[in-house]
């Protein structure tokens, strides 16, 4: 299940750097109303059979779930019955976990200003560099690829230290880090500088994501990870949208500075909150205790 996330993670933001960069592009900065609908058609009909392909590619490709089990934890969750489930019962006691309700807030805060980062990204660029809609692409490209990079390289440290707590702290400190440096760095007037804030940015702020979650699943465990994934992209889309709004009307009241100090404090509290979680590591006590005969012969 670990790789499986890690992977959606990855191609996700793959994803999200072809639409930093294409649409510039396949949609230029003209002043005709008609040829400007135009391109726009052209790019959402693009977007439109790319997204038909992938639901075709979902219905009759990919798997409900791996044939062999990934972990003891998941060879013993498939030997649960499953009439026991319930998933309101699940989301309940999830709400009362309290490690997984600081790091449900946590994550939130941490993404939720990847989000709007990302999302005013353009607006911010051609506000203190006019007439660089590419260049502006361009650097949520990078933004997106470094992120990649990060998210490959912390699953790759989780996965030999298992110190869970210290490298999603860690991580979630430098992207605050991150953030405080492309804040007082967009406006010296160089892109270049631009291009390597954004890239040290991304590459933590987008390499926390697999940490949350796999932190989540620890945290949550025997509880079904996709429960506990969906509650983490829900909380994250919540705090995302109202950061977009609140940051965009900073931006038009004050400045593009002022709208990042904004999202820096949350990183902050988003830090401490991070720091409280108490680390109760369920699904590597589970892995490490002997399994039963039967389940230890099922994953071969």
């Amino acid at each position: 299940v670990s790789l499986y996330n890690n992977t959606d993670i990855r191609v996700c933001k793959l994803g999200i750097a072809i639409g930093f960069l294409i649409p510039p592009v396949l949609v230029p900065n003209v002043d005709d109303i008609n040829e400007l609908a135009q391109h726009i058609s052209f790019m959402f009909y693009i977007t439109a059979a790319v997204a038909s392909l992938i639901f075709l590619l979902v219905v009759f490709v990919f798997q409900e779930k791996p044939e062999i089990p990934p972990s003891l934890a998941q060879v013993a969750l498939r030997h649960m019955p499953t009439a026991q489930y319930s998933y309101l019962a699940s989301i309940s006691r999830l709400f009362r976990n309290k490690p997984f309700i600081l790091l449900l807030i946590s994550y939130g805060l941490n993404v939720g200003c990847f989000y709007a980062v990302s999302t005013l990204l353009n607006r911010m660029i051609i506000e203190h560099y006019p007439g660089e809609e590419v260049n502006a692409g361009r650097i949520g490209l990078t933004l997106v690829i470094a992120g990649v990079v990060g998210s490959l390289l912390c699953g790759i440290w989780l996965d030999k230290t298992k110190s869970y707590k210290e490298t999603t702290l860690s991580v979630y400190l430098l992207s605050f880090v991150g953030m405080v440096i492309y804040a007082f760095t967009l406006n010296l007037g160089h892109l270049w500088v631009v291009f390597l804030t954004s890239g040290l940015l991304g590459f933590f702020m987008t390499g926390y994501l697999p940490l949350g979650f796999e932190f989540a699943v620890e945290l949550t465990y025997p509880e079904s990870e996709g429960t506990s994934s969906g509650l983490l992209n829900c909380s994250a889309q919540i705090f995302g949208i109202a950061f977009t709004i609140i940051q965009g009307k900073i931006i038009n009241h004050f400045s593009t500075l002022a709208g990042n100090i904004f999202l820096c404090v949350f990183l902050l509290i988003g830090s401490i909150m991070t720091a409280l979680i108490k680390s109760d590591l369920r699904r590597q006590k589970a892995n490490s205790q002997p399994q039963t005969e039967g389940i230890a012969v099922s994953m071969f």
